[in-house]
């Protein structure tokens, strides 16, 4: 007979082990292996009968919303009661929370008490809450909103846990959050007896007791963080992001602003009506559109970049007493008081402008360790070709402080065909004179795909028989395809490359 068991991956053989011709231990019990035994020989995995039948191969807890597997135990305490397994066996979530718990706690039936105004079972405590008489409310906190439990909402708690929740924020707080802002999963609510993780909205550390997370992602919120309105509430007076450690507060129309604040995301200056939030405590500079706010990347507070992936970067505001920080992609200087992409290893001091997180193009190259990242602008760095200063649309390894001009690059193509144009497009800086005399700040120069506003001193591709012009962004597509045909050699940088491979 052979059966497939949640317990091990391979099917299980059902045999009779006579104890006497055998030195096995059972995964179950650990004692000696003898009468009726599963197995899997391969693996030399071996469980009794009575030890498999012993318990349920799936559960539903009210400690936990997804299901629950039977499973040699890997967790030294339990999820709901925080104490140490010492049991084989334990029950663990059927999906990717990375959610165990005794098996008895699994199986703990639940009392439904008749006086629920004064004894409540939930799902966020392992013991019954009663509600706490106004007089023994000693300076003692919500462990949702990390409030202070006055006598003017009603409390209940566990003295023996010294754990206390408000009713509003008991009767509030789901199970699982579903197309939540801060990461595109669903959040499942659990009890944690650990303290190992931090926040990934606010970074700082989640205290044992309870979060939601995404095991799958390997994300994690304290619960305060991920029930707090975000700025798709319309009527949201107080909103959390990840980019600063406290609440911000929208401003009212009629409160002082001071002089002249700027918005940490887009450097632009704060004026009403244009809803603003501004930092609730004492970071008197940091000002944010709500506009801004909205277009901040809301996945996770750490992110990767293809010129920095050994570690992560985190938008954050960067210090501003050490050095003065630079921006690896384009060069400039990093105003401390503006929001940025850093890494927060020590030795790295990597940082990118927001807008310079966006990657036109990513082309790596066999002979080379990094990517080379096209950007938009570049300031006081020349060209390893020609030796000319770069400006727009220039090639740039970052690690190594490499760059070169795309028209400088062999392998670019001097000529493209785009869907957007009949006839083929050639490579140019300025086709017609008016435009390389001109020195009219209010002269108009229009990209013909995009048809939208183009400096007259870019690279473009043109076509001279229709006039027809087309910035190099526009074209991209067409540009990294072609450029990957090609070997080039770039004897000013110190290595041979070749194209093999490109991103968008």
């Amino acid at each position: 007979m052979e059966i497939q068991h949640v317990i091990h991956r391979h099917p299980l053989s059902l045999s009779f082990i006579d104890e006497r011709n055998t030195t096995g231990w059972c995964r179950g019990c650990w004692r000696a292996l003898s009468g009726p035994t599963y197995g899997c020989e391969p693996c030399g995995y071996f469980i009794h009968k009575s030890c498999l039948d012993e318990h349920k191969a799936e559960v539903q807890s009210f400690f936990h919303p997804c299901p629950l597997t039977i499973s040699i135990c890997s967790f030294l305490r339990c999820f709901v009661c925080f104490k140490t397994i010492t049991s084989n066996f334990c029950y663990k979530c059927k999906l990717n929370c990375r959610f165990g718990m005794h098996v008895e706690c699994a199986l703990k039936p639940i009392i439904e008490y008749l006086d629920e105004e004064c004894t409540i079972q939930h799902f966020t405590h392992a013991h019954p809450l009663k509600l706490v008489d106004s007089n023994q409310k000693d300076e003692v906190i919500c462990s949702i909103c990390q409030e202070l439990c006055s006598f003017s909402f009603s409390t209940y708690g566990c003295m023996e846990c010294e754990f206390f929740l408000h009713k509003s924020c008991m009767k509030s707080i789901p199970r699982q959050l579903i197309n939540h802002r801060i990461h595109p999963c669903t959040l499942i609510f659990i009890t944690y007896p650990y303290r190992s993780y931090e926040c990934d909205c606010c970074g700082e550390h989640i205290v044992p007791g309870m979060k939601f997370c995404c095991g799958a992602c390997d994300l994690n919120l304290h619960v305060k963080c991920a029930l707090f309105p975000t700025v798709d509430s319309e009527d949201a007076k107080e909103i959390q992001h990840f980019c600063h450690p406290h609440t911000l507060a929208l401003v009212q129309n009629d409160e002082e602003y001071g002089s002249e604040p700027r918005c940490v995301a887009c450097a632009q200056i704060c004026l009403a009506p244009t809803p603003t939030f501004r930092c609730s405590r004492s970071c008197s500079h940091f000002f944010l559109h709500k506009s801004c706010f909205v277009k901040l990347p809301y996945n996770s507070y750490k992110v990767k970049h293809p010129s920095h992936s050994k570690h992560p970067l985190t938008i954050t505001s960067l210090p501003n007493n050490d050095h003065i920080r630079t921006c690896d992609a384009c060069c400039r200087g990093i105003d401390s008081t503006l929001l940025a992409y850093s890494c927060q290893e020590y030795e790295c001091k990597f940082n990118l402008h927001l807008d310079c997180y966006k990657v036109l193009v990513s082309i790596t190259f066999s002979g080379h360790q990094h990517p080379l990242i096209l950007l938009e602008k570049l300031s006081d760095v020349t060209c390893h070709f020609c030796g000319v200063n770069c400006g727009n649309l220039t090639l740039r390894c970052m690690p190594c402080d490499v760059n070169i001009h795309l028209q400088c690059l062999p392998s670019a193509p001097k000529t493209i065909k785009h869907k957007s144009h009949l006839h083929p497009l050639t490579l140019t800086k300025s086709p017609f004179e008016y435009e390389l005399n001109s020195n009219e700040d209010e002269d108009e120069f229009y990209c013909d795909v995009c048809e939208q506003k183009r400096n007259q001193k870019e690279l473009i591709y043109y076509c001279a028989e229709c006039k027809f012009i087309a910035e190099v962004k526009c074209v991209l597509y067409e540009i990294q395809g072609l450029i990957s045909k090609y070997k080039i050699h770039g004897s000013s940088l110190g290595f041979k490359v070749h194209v093999h491979d490109s991103k968008i």
